[in-house]
């Protein structure tokens, strides 16, 4: 499952409202190279037939189901300034794994 913290939820919110004709976020991961992962977050009309899907203080988090064992563990968080992050807990400490900036 992901976790999502205040201040992502928040962000994220604030984001769809200037789109609201794509309610559901889209969280997708796929492999740079063999050690590194890319992170990314869209916003779409409708969720797919193979989505696992979560619902999260109100917002509809859909992952492909090939991508959501991999997203087991990762937060996503947002920090104003450096956009959102997604912290993976790995042996008690959180790792910063990726930044994605916003654009307002």
């Amino acid at each position: 499952m992901i976790a999502l913290t205040l201040a992502a939820i928040t962000k994220l919110r604030a984001i769809q409202t200037h789109h609201p004709e794509d309610p559901v976020v889209r969280i997708s991961v796929r492999d740079v190279d063999d050690s590194r992962l890319s992170f990314g977050i869209t916003l779409e009309a409708n969720t797919q037939p193979d989505d696992d899907i979560q619902q999260v203080d109100g917002l509809t988090i859909a992952v492909d189901r090939r991508s959501a064992p991999r997203m087991e563990g990762v937060t996503v968080d947002y920090t104003e300034g450096e956009g959102f992050r997604f912290l993976h807990d790995g042996q008690g400490r959180s790792l910063p794994l990726l930044t994605i900036p916003t654009l307002n």
